[in-house]
C-alpha cells in the first residue's frame, strides 16, 4: 500500500499528488496502484477534470531505483516481468489516456523516465521554467515504457522521438513547449495561479461536452476522415440534447455565462 500519493476532491477537480518531496517524489509500483485507483475512483464523483502533481520542487523523479532490483527483472521470468509492468505501468498510463474527464498534468519541476511518459501523457501538460522533462530509461540500459512509444511520437515525430529516447536528454520547459510535450511554461512563481487558472476554466466547463471532445481527440490518429466526421455528428448530436446546451443558447442571448450543470 502507497503511503506517497494523497488525494483531494475540491471545487469539482481531483487532485492527485505524488507526495514525497524530499526525495524528488520517486515512484513505486504501490505507488502506480494507488494514482491508478484514485484515478478510477474519480469516475464516480462529479469532479469535472482531475490534476496529476508532484509536491515541492518535482513533478517526479520516475520509478524508484532503491526497489528497482528488486521488483523487476531480477529474479524472475521475461513473462512475469511483461505482466507487472502491465499491471502497474500500463494500467496507469491506460487511465490517464482513457479517463473520461479530462487529465492535468502540473509538471513543476522534473519528470524523469516513468513520470516523463505519464506527464505526456496528461490531455493538457503544463510546466513552469523549472520543468526538465527527460525520457531516460535509455541511460539505465533499458528501452522504454510508460505508454512514450505511443504518445512521444505522435507529439513530436518519429525523429526526435528516437534522439530523445536514444539519448535520454533532458530538456528544459521552454524547450518541452517548443517541442510541443507541454502546452504553456510559466514563471514558476506564477505557476500555481496561472495554471489553476486553465484548470478553473475547464472544471467550469460543460462536463458531457469535454468527454466527448476528449474522445474525439484521443482516437483521431487511428480514425480516417469519414470516421472522424461520422463520430464528430454522432458526438455533437448526443450533446445537442443536453440541458447544458440548452442552457448554454439560453444564457448567451441573454448575454450572460452559462452555468454547466453536466446534465
Amino acid at each position: 500500500m502507497s503511503h506517497s500519493i494523497e488525494t483531494e476532491f475540491a471545487d469539482r477537480v481531483v487532485t492527485i499528488t505524488m507526495n514525497e518531496p524530499e526525495r524528488g517524489n520517486p515512484l513505486s509500483r504501490d505507488d502506480y496502484l494507488a494514482i491508478s485507483d484514485a484515478l478510477q475512483a474519480a469516475r464516480d464523483t462529479e469532479a469535472r477534470c482531475i490534476v496529476l502533481q508532484g509536491a515541492g520542487d518535482a513533478f517526479s523523479s520516475g520509478f524508484d531505483v532503491e526497489s528497482m532490483g528488486e521488483s523487476d527483472a531480477e529474479g524472475g521470468s521475461v513473462h512475469d516481468t511483461v505482466e507487472q509492468i502491465q499491471r502497474h505501468e500500463h494500467r496507469l498510463v491506460r487511465e490517464i489516456i482513457t479517463h473520461p474527464r479530462p487529465v492535468i498534468g502540473k509538471i513543476d519541476g522534473p519528470a524523469i523516465g516513468d513520470a516523463a511518459g505519464f506527464a505526456i501523457a496528461c490531455d493538457v501538460p503544463l510546466a513552469s521554467e523549472r520543468t526538465r522533462i527527460g525520457f531516460s530509461h535509455v541511460r539505465f540500459g533499458l528501452s522504454m515504457d510508460c505508454g512514450i512509444s505511443y504518445v512521444l511520437p505522435r507529439l513530436v515525430g518519429r525523429g526526435l522521438a528516437m534522439e530523445l529516447t536514444m539519448t535520454g536528454r533532458i530538456v528544459d520547459g521552454t524547450r518541452a513547449r517548443d517541442l510541443g510535450l507541454v502546452n504553456h511554461v510559466f514563471p514558476t512563481d506564477e505557476f500555481e495561479d496561472r495554471a489553476d487558472e486553465i484548470v478553473a476554466e475547464i472544471a467550469n466547463g460543460p462536463p458531457i461536452a469535454l468527454t466527448h471532445i476528449k474522445e474525439l481527440v484521443r482516437t483521431s490518429h487511428e480514425t480516417s476522415l469519414d470516421d472522424a466526421l461520422a463520430n464528430e455528428a454522432t458526438r455533437q448530436a448526443i450533446v445537442f440534447e443536453t440541458e447544458d446546451y440548452q442552457r448554454a443558447v439560453e444564457a448567451l442571448r441573454d448575454g450572460e455565462e452559462p452555468e454547466f450543470r453536466g446534465q
